[in-house]
């Protein structure tokens, strides 16, 4: 058993039951951001959303929305929606 093991073994039994190994792997894959803990998002995405929220706009909210009431949205917050790629 490894040094960290020992903080996930719960029972104290000296082993890694089951439940107590998928914990170990979940808090691994959580401080490596791997998995679904992974972020995926590009910075291209990051900006985006910042410029979008700056103007009163939420990204969630115009992927629901058509073209043409994401234009409306966009002219409304004093956007080009020539500028946007949606």
């Amino acid at each position: 058993m490894g040094p960290y093991d020992k903080m996930f073994d719960r029972n104290h039994d000296g082993e890694l039951d089951f439940h107590e190994r998928v914990d170990m792997d979940d808090y691994y894959d959580r401080i490596n951001g791997v998995g679904i803990y992974e972020n995926t998002s590009t910075d291209d995405d990051d900006e985006l959303e910042i410029e979008l929220s700056e103007a009163g706009l939420d990204l969630a909210d115009l992927d629901l929305m058509d073209e043409d009431e994401i234009a409306e949205a966009l002219e409304d917050a004093g956007l080009d929606p020539d500028d946007f790629d949606f």
